[in-house]
């Protein structure tokens, strides 16, 4: 089995729970607009009941995300920090000289 990021089964499902119900009362007859509203309203209560595991899962990439444990990888600043290193040491050695 394949494994399906869980932003996008959370947001498939969101989409599902909503375009469902409207398909339904559409092809009921009712108004587009009411359709619309009670399928809005449907698919919001549909997925707090049956997706909370998934919306956790999703704030919890999302805060991950946005607040990483580790600091990223920069090849350059190991770079950056020696040269700033060399050029302190440098300038100590030339004032101690004078």
């Amino acid at each position: 089995m394949k494994f399906v990021a869980p932003w996008l089964y959370y947001s498939v499902m969101r989409v599902l729970m909503f375009a469902v119900p409207l398909a339904i009362l559409l092809s009921l007859g009712l108004w587009p607009w009411a359709a619309a509203v009670i399928a809005a309203m449907l698919g919001l209560c549909l997925s707090y009941l049956f997706l909370g595991k998934s919306r956790e899962s999703v704030a919890r990439d999302l805060y991950q995300a946005r607040h990483p444990t580790k600091e990223p990888v920069n090849a350059d600043a190991d770079v950056e920090d020696r040269a700033i290193t060399a050029r302190e040491q440098k300038s100590e050695r030339e004032s101690n000289s004078q």
